[in-house]
């Protein structure tokens, strides 16, 4: 349920959430049966930014949405989930299964923990539990039961030291990196890519964890915390109001719903 006075409220309307996004996508891909269940069953190619704006726009969604908004979009993302399926290794599997649901979970909010705190947004180590903590609400909305997700930075640490065994580069994840590198977008948005994937592609990659990057066998940027930084600071330049203009909006709809008082803010960080 969302609440202006949590750590999730305060610490998603971060700019650097882009960042910690994409990373995640990263992570997620080095799982071979999540990520063929993304590459074998989505549209991601054709239509790019409508696949990156329905992630954004769920997980926005889960911290600022109103409790019926949030409740439709969870039944309709578990649907969706429950009639697809994957292949790997000559297995057909489902792509809700316990175990892919909680992969894809545990990388968003690792990602958005751990990129967070590196480009130095500045938790507490009792704060970053309680955001997982709280994000086990989040899971909840994919069909996951609370008891079975990571509550805290060390039980989160734990589990992906227990997955690490499980995951590998694949084709499929070489797909995956190639298009968050270089979206195959049209039009004049086209222009922007050789900058994409300087400052955000390659970035977001860049600060994966050292056995993340191993396993993609790419090399990431040097001195990427510097580098992350210097893009939060340039990007908290820009006001608050206008940052919020972005779509999909969540934050903006929250604050006009509730009032100016629930504007995050890291003093209120509870």
């Amino acid at each position: 349920m969302p609440d202006p006075n949590s750590v999730s409220w305060q610490m998603h309307a971060d700019p650097t959430m882009w960042i910690a996004g994409i990373a995640s996508l990263y992570l997620q891909a080095l799982h071979p049966k999540a990520v063929a269940g993304v590459v074998q069953n989505s549209n991601f190619q054709a239509d790019p930014l409508g696949r990156l704006k329905r992630t954004a726009d769920f997980v926005g969604l889960g911290v600022y949405g109103t409790d019926e908004d949030i409740a439709a979009a969870a039944a309709r993302v578990r649907a969706t989930h429950r009639s697809l399926r994957g292949v790997v290794d000559g297995r057909t599997f489902r792509v809700d299964e316990p175990e892919l649901l909680l992969w894809v979970h545990c990388s968003e909010v690792f990602c958005f923990e751990s990129v967070l705190s590196r480009a130095g947004y500045g938790l507490t180590d009792r704060q970053k539990d309680r955001y997982y903590s709280e994000q086990r609400f989040a899971a909840t909305l994919v069909g996951l039961h609370e008891d079975e997700v990571p509550g805290s930075r060390r039980e989160m640490l734990d589990y992906l030291e227990r997955m690490r065994p499980n995951l590998r580069r694949t084709d499929e994840s070489d797909v995956i990196y190639d298009f968050l590198h270089g979206p195959p977008v049209q039009g004049w948005v086209r222009h922007g890519l050789p900058v994409y994937r300087v400052v955000v592609g390659h970035l977001a990659y860049s600060v994966l964890p050292d056995w993340a990057l191993e396993l993609h066998g790419r090399e990431p940027y040097e001195r990427a915390d510097l580098w992350l930084k210097m893009l939060r600071r340039a990007a908290l330049l820009v006001p608050g109001k206008i940052r919020r203009l972005a779509p999909p909006g969540h934050l903006r709809h929250a604050i006009e719903r509730h009032g100016k008082h629930v504007t995050p803010n890291k003093a209120r960080l509870p």
